[in-house]
């Protein structure tokens, strides 16, 4: 019989201090302090330049060509004004507007924060920390360089700071060329350039504008670009190249993580592989599985992605076949299966980082949802053997589920689930697709369990399970465990709204629950026609399901394509995973 997993844990804090919590590296929560210093430091040298050129410009300097010229320069363009070119300058003066650029720069922070699957922190305090020093820089300005604006005909109320330099070409730099910085830097795909081009364009529309107006001279909006730019960089520099914000590793973390892996565990024998999906993880989450294997005394790592082709089998098999004695894969439900569908039956041991929407087999493995800690937490563990499901049917060729497959309802709701939905709202966009999948008809099922005979039912879906919690903690299959050498079907077949209530009040109290099958190992949960129940339970070493009319199947949260057919089979013990400890 395999090692029991440990009893799943009611959920609860994991947060000791950063001293006593597994896993935790200095390098993944120092570096603060120092960056914060530089930013102060470089921030005063900026004022203190862009006060120098503004005296320099209003003193001797602007008695030589081609400051001399600069009142040209405005009268041409107060000769060029029309109507059209009047509300042209206007809207891209308002760009750079105060108001404008907190609104935006709040808003951008905001979705830095909450959109991304894991909160771009980094990036929302660079934009932040840029714009803001950018603005206190430039009422540093205002207040030791006096310069009068323009002697023609302005187009604005001329606010009570002085000409130089322009606030607006400033706040527009700091923030638009922020988000440009961001865009190239953290944007995959081809149209990023595009979208960074664009941005970049922005400062220099409004530095035209505010000419254009009569608001500024020349050099007082080459000074706001030189000040937005200079926070950008100052910024920048101590952020985003260095990685010394509050959240990444500092410059030396590779140092420190070596330091505390001799320090606190020998070196593990083994060459360890990490598959990593590239669309839902990033350079900084990469080098924090690095940081977290190197602590726990794993110093010999190869990285390998996923691609299109090829979403992590193939990697999967490589790694086997070059003696790898840990397999590592961060990436979502999907990625894991295929991972540890060319595991299964190695021997080889698999540790889960968790980094899609829905981590099913992560949720009912008691593993934390961070994925630093997730990995932590494996390695501070011990290796257990869990079952897989092998599945097949008609245009599906045999594969390994960890967690669920189903056809009906749920299948089609993952098909109406976008990628853009997921990434945005997270599991609950499957919540949204499901009600829209509402309307399908019920399908007629024969099954057939082990030896018995055949069941016919009809259903709005079938699910074969390995485990049993959802998303939210919610039990769909209570009795599903994934080392219990049997796999469990569950028929959900509401009718009407009644039947929907009754459905979900079933699940919500996690009743239902069949006891353990006998020598024959099936039987249904409920009364043997099912008439009368909206959801019933079976368990199972061997399922064949046949389906009229064709349905959409799924395997662990990938579509799959339409059939008629799914025959499953449990196969106890098959993967080996590391678990945390402290189980029965």
């Amino acid at each position: 019989m395999p090692t029991a997993l440990p009893e799943r844990p009611v959920h609860r804090s994991t947060e000791p201090s950063a001293v006593s919590r597994p896993g935790r590296s200095p390098a993944l929560t120092s570096g603060s302090g120092p960056a914060a210093v530089r930013i102060g430091a470089l921030t005063v040298c900026q004022a203190a330049l862009m006060v120098g050129l503004g005296l320099l410009i209003t003193g001797p300097a602007g008695r030589v060509w081609p400051l001399t010229s600069e009142d040209r320069v405005n009268e041409g363009f107060e000769h060029l004004r029309n109507g059209l070119r009047n509300d042209a300058s206007l809207m891209a003066s308002e760009a750079g507007n105060t108001a404008t650029v907190i609104i935006i720069t709040a808003l951008a922070c905001l979705g830095l924060i909450l959109i991304p699957r894991l909160p771009k922190w980094r990036e929302a305090v660079f934009l932040a920390v840029s714009v803001s020093l950018q603005a206190l820089v430039f009422l540093v300005i205002s207040a030791s360089v006096d310069r009068d604006r323009p002697d023609v005909d302005r187009l604005d109320a001329s606010p009570p700071t002085a000409s130089y330099t322009s606030g607006h070409t400033g706040a527009a730099t700091a923030l638009y060329a922020g988000l440009a910085v961001l865009a190239l830097s953290r944007i995959r795909g081809p149209w990023r350039k595009a979208v960074g081009g664009l941005l970049l364009l922005v400062p220099l529309l409004v530095a035209v504008a505010r000419l254009y107006r009569g608001m500024h001279h020349p050099t007082d909006v080459l000074g706001g670009l030189l000040n937005g730019s200079l926070s950008l960089l100052i910024v920048g520099r101590a952020l985003l190249t260095e990685g010394n914000s509050p959240t990444p590793a500092p410059s030396n973390a590779m140092e420190i993580a070596l330091k505390a892996a001799e320090e606190r565990s020998a070196r593990v024998a083994g060459h360890t592989v990490v598959i990593i999906n590239p669309t839902v993880t990033d350079d900084a989450e990469r080098e924090i599985v690095r940081l977290v294997l190197e602590q726990h005394g794993r110093h010999s790592v190869e990285f390998v992605s996923t691609t299109a082709d090829d979403p992590g089998g193939g990697q999967a098999a490589a790694a086997v076949r070059a003696g790898a004695s840990l397999v590592v894969v961060c990436g979502g439900d999907g990625t894991v299966r295929t991972v540890a569908d060319a595991l299964a039956g190695t021997g080889v041991s698999l540790a889960v980082v968790p980094c899609g929407t829905g981590n099913l087999l992560a949720r009912n493995l008691g593993l934390p949802l961070k994925p630093a800690d997730a990995l932590a937490a494996a390695l501070s563990g011990g290796a257990r053997r869990i079952d897989l499901g092998r599945i097949e049917g008609d245009s599906l060729p045999a594969t390994h589920f960890t967690a669920m497959s189903g056809a009906g309802l749920d299948a089609a709701m993952l098909e109406n689930t976008g990628d853009r939905a997921k990434s945005v709202i997270g599991w609950p966009a499957y919540v949204v697709a499901g009600v829209s999948s509402l309307r399908a008809p019920r399908m007629s099922v024969s099954i057939r369990l082990d030896r018995g005979p055949v069941l016919h039912r009809t259903a709005r879906m079938v699910l074969l399970a390995n485990i049993g919690r959802v998303q939210g903690g919610a039990a769909l299959v209570p009795a599903a465990e994934p080392d219990d050498g049997l796999l469990d079907l569950a028929v959900f077949d509401p009718h009407g709204p009644t039947g929907w209530l009754r459905a979900v009040g079933i699940l919500l109290r996690g009743r239902s629950q069949p006891p353990r099958p006998s020598a024959q190992g099936s039987f249904p949960a409920a009364g043997s026609e099912g008439a009368s129940t909206p959801v019933e339970y079976f368990t199972f070493r061997r399922a064949e399901l046949r389906f009229a009319p064709v349905q959409p199947r799924e395997i662990d949260g990938d579509p799959v394509g339409p059939g008629r057919l799914l025959v499953a089979e449990v196969e106890p013990g098959a993967l080996t995973v590391l678990l945390p400890s402290g189980g029965k």
